[in-house]
């Protein structure tokens, strides 16, 4: 029993955790109406169908000193009669990587069509990582063009 122990105190030394989880905090999160020039934005209908484009902005404040890697947002967004908006999903997106300090994000939501607004945003959260967990856009890699319509 012992060597086992050994055993794998040794692998531990030998083989770290290459990234540990850091919690966030998000503060201000407001979902409006995306723009209406925006690729993603659906010309109103007569009937709701499909989706309508949302984004979902705030501040998110990394108190530590060295950047957070892929950082995913997790949230309820509640609808105009209390009911949640994007049922069974609490994980609403990807905001990259996090500097220290605070800094903006936006993402877009598809909010079923028909859905009573204003929404509301409830338990927003962060969590990313100290290290890439998944492959890494290259350095000429661009924004899509709606996420650079977000972004600004």
């Amino acid at each position: 029993m012992r060597r086992w122990i050994v055993a794998l105190m040794a692998l531990v030394l030998l083989f770290p955790g290459s990234a540990l989880a850091i919690d966030l905090v998000v503060r201000d999160p407001v979902v409006e109406p995306c723009p209406l020039d925006d690729a993603a934005a659906q010309a109103d209908l007569k009937r709701p169908v499909g989706a309508s484009c949302y984004a979902l902005r705030g501040v998110v404040t990394n108190p530590g000193k060295r950047a957070v890697i892929d950082t995913d947002l997790f949230a309820q967004i509640i609808d105009g009669s209390g009911e949640p908006a994007l049922a069974n999903r609490t994980r609403v997106g990807s905001i990259g990587d996090v500097p220290p300090g605070e800094s903006s994000f936006a993402l877009r939501l598809s909010i079923p069509a028909g859905t009573p607004g204003p929404f509301t945003v409830r338990k927003a959260r962060a969590r990313g990582f100290s290290a890439p967990v998944r492959t890494r856009a290259g350095q000429d890699d661009e924004l899509l063009p709606l996420e650079q319509d977000l972004s600004s």
